[in-house]
């Protein structure tokens, strides 16, 4: 996997769910988080009782501190903060400068790469909750890691340190890499939220009951088999069934017949292109399709 990185100093700029987490993985790792800055009270918070050595200082001095700066803000922030940091003078030189940007590659780095700062990308892809168990669950959980070649073993150190396990994406491919994941997590949990509010208008007292065991077995079954473990009307090509649900969708939620639609044509184009779907009854569907 590479070398072991050296004992090092740690800044966090943004000690948020995500930073202070990471800063503490560190630590128990054997590095040292030496200062964090910290804008708001529960950032501050979290500072004092997850990176209690940290002091809470201005961000240049943060950098001016550390030979790793962990840059855990909002996305849109990343590359305003990082041209700041340059553009105030900051020295960047020889300093590791970690984002968490599932959408952003090392490129959003660049001012600093460009004064001498070394970029890494390290997301990690877990959902942070706050609470002191998300230390706990980075062991279970990937990181999507993009570097400069020369920086690569570096990179997945860090990673397998925190007690990850690093996944390598290219820096081309960091966008299309994010929305897979946005897609596969955030619309999941949109699906779930719409499937139990039509269940409690069908008179369903208690839907996460229901639907739990089922969508257990959905989500497995895709994770182990792909479209091979795909289950259904349109698999079946039942057509009156899936005219059935437009038209009750249409009457009680007319909101998800766009989705449900947009969701049935790619389902039945994955089932077509897989050979699990017949050709004629694809014919069928796409027809009812075009609601």
């Amino acid at each position: 996997m590479g070398r072991r990185p050296a004992r090092l100093a740690i800044g966090v700029i943004g000690p948020g769910r995500v930073g202070s987490v990471l800063g503490a993985a560190l630590e128990r790792a054997g590095h040292e988080v030496v200062a964090a800055s910290a804008v708001s009270e529960a950032s501050r918070e979290r500072v004092a009782r997850r990176l209690p050595r940290a002091r809470v200082a201005e961000p240049a001095e943060v950098v001016d501190s550390a030979d790793l700066v962990l840059l855990t803000v909002p996305d849109d922030a990343l590359g305003p903060l990082v041209r700041g940091l340059v553009e105030t003078g900051t020295d960047v030189k020889g300093t590791f400068f970690v984002h968490t940007s599932g959408s952003h590659g090392y490129g959003v780095l660049s001012p600093a790469t460009a004064a001498g700062g070394l970029p890494l990308a390290l997301h990690p892809v877990m959902t942070f909750t706050g609470r002191d168990e998300d230390l706990h669950r980075l062991a279970s959980c990937t990181f999507g890691v993009t570097a400069p070649d020369v920086l690569r073993p570096i990179a997945e150190a860090l990673v397998v340190e925190m007690g990850a396990e690093p996944v390598w994406i290219a820096e081309e491919h960091r966008t299309l890499y994010h929305a897979a994941l946005a897609g596969g997590a955030n619309h999941l949990v949109t699906l779930v939220a719409e499937s139990a509010s039509l269940l409690g208008a069908a008179g369903v007292e208690h839907p996460g009951r229901m639907l739990g065991p089922l969508l257990g077995a959905a989500l497995d079954n895709a994770l182990r088999l792909g479209i091979d473990g795909l289950s259904g009307p349109v698999l079946r090509g039942d057509t009156e069934t899936v005219a059935g649900h437009i038209a009750e969708l249409r009457a009680h939620s007319p909101e998800s017949v766009p989705p449900y639609v947009a969701l049935a044509r790619l389902t039945a184009d994955r089932a077509l292109a897989a050979g699990l779907l017949k050709p004629h009854d694809a014919e069928r569907l796409l027809d009812v399709l075009q609601a």
